[in-house]
Order: C-alpha cells, then structure tokens, then sequence
C-alpha cells in the first residue's frame, strides 16, 4: 500500500515532467524580442515555472544550436558581458506551432476535465 510520501514523490514526478514538457515553449515565448537569460529566468520564477540556471542554460545552448535562437554578446557597465537571446525566422515558424500544439492539448485536457467530472 503506498504512504503519503510515495504519493508526494509520484505528484511532484508527474509536476517536473508537466514543466519541463512546456519549458521549452515557454521560453520561446520570452525570446520574441532580445531577452537577457536571467530575465528569462526571472520571469519563468514570476510564472511559477520554477527553472534553475543549471535547466535553462543547456536549453538556451541547443535552441541556439538547433537554429531555433539568435544570441549575441553586449558589453555590461554592471560586470561581465551579457548574452542575449531572441527568436530567428526559424524559431518563429517552430513557435507558432508549438502554440497550435499546446492550444489543442490543453483543449483536450479541458474537454476530459469536463467529461470526468
């Protein structure tokens, strides 16, 4: 028979995985325009799509790599150079698909909410 802490681990497995399905959505979304990587950060957090730099991070590195984001470097009066990302034409056509993904899946997911309840 499972305990309460089995439960608790299942729900924040199912929880993680639900994120890290969206993040990469999510982020697109904050690089229409040029987006400093700890303000992507910080407005994930203000989201409650709760990221660590040590997730984020490798995920900028393979969308730029994948094509999917421009960056450049810009010299910073507070410290080291920043890198700044934003969407190329390539990464605009995968967002608008993701978007068309996310709003017929989240259509089902409401549909069986409401048929299940």
């Amino acid at each position: 028979m499972n305990d309460s802490s089995d439960i608790d681990l299942t729900i924040s497995q199912a929880e993680t995985q639900m994120r890290k399905g969206v993040l990469t959505y999510c982020v697109l979304l904050l690089c229409k325009d040029k987006v400093y990587s700890s303000d992507i950060i910080t407005k994930l957090h203000e989201a409650e799509l709760i990221v660590v730099e040590g997730t984020l991070y490798p995920l900028l590195s393979r969308l730029a790599k994948d094509g999917l984001l421009g960056y450049e470097w810009r010299e910073s009066e507070q410290g080291p150079p920043r890198k700044y990302y934003w969407l190329t034409e390539t990464g605009q056509k995968v967002l608008k698909d993701l978007q068309q993904s996310y709003k017929r899946i989240h259509s089902s997911i409401v549909r069986l909410e409401k048929e299940n309840s």
